[in-house]
């Protein structure tokens, strides 16, 4: 039960982080919208960062609710969003 709490909290920080980077990289010659994508692609890319984490730092106790689980979710969610917000954005 508590590896299911601590992907709930990846799939939560995840959306946080994504609300995070839209509010610290604007874009004026956006669109409106686009809100529920980058919290959609923050919480999958925080639970896909959140396995790397365990799997590295944890290998032989792997428990979601760990440093490294939560580093390495709040990692990659922040850098997905950050690619899809200005990378991919600028691209299109």
């Amino acid at each position: 039960m508590q590896n299911w709490i601590g992907i709930g909290i990846w799939i939560v920080m995840g959306g946080s982080i994504g609300l995070v980077m839209k509010a610290l990289i604007s874009r004026p010659e956006e669109m409106p919208g686009h809100t529920l994508i980058l919290m959609v692609l923050g919480g999958f890319a925080a639970v896909i960062g959140g396995m790397l984490g365990v799997g590295t730092f944890h290998l032989y106790e792997p428990l979601a609710i760990s440093p490294g689980g939560m580093a390495g979710a709040a990692v990659f969610s922040a850098m997905m969003t950050f690619l899809y917000r200005w990378g991919l954005r600028s691209l299109i």
